[in-house]
């Protein structure tokens, strides 16, 4: 049975000056978040915010198991980044 794993991200980037120096960050996190991961990656909300930002994430399995942990993963790589701090983070595997 095909599975799908979602992640919803809200993070606070501190000492960002503006949309620009923002969209650079949230830019290279996403790109690194997919070459290494391999997931569908965006940035959902809070396009127009300075100092947060919110991504969206989605992969595809037959595994919900292994989506579970591909999930945590990501997390950990975005926390170990240091260019922001995660407020809070939700996974549903459909």
């Amino acid at each position: 049975m095909t599975r799908v794993g979602l992640l919803e991200v809200r993070l606070a980037l501190h000492g960002v000056g503006s949309l620009k120096e923002k969209r650079g960050i949230i830019k290279s996190l996403l790109e690194r978040t997919r070459n290494r991961f391999h997931v569908a990656v965006s940035e959902v909300g809070s396009q127009d915010a300075w100092g947060t930002a919110d991504l969206g994430m989605a992969a595809v399995s037959g595994d919900a198991v292994l989506l579970q942990g591909l999930m945590q993963k990501v997390v950990r790589f975005i926390e170990s980044e240091g260019r922001a701090v995660i407020v809070d983070y939700r996974v549903e595997i459909l």
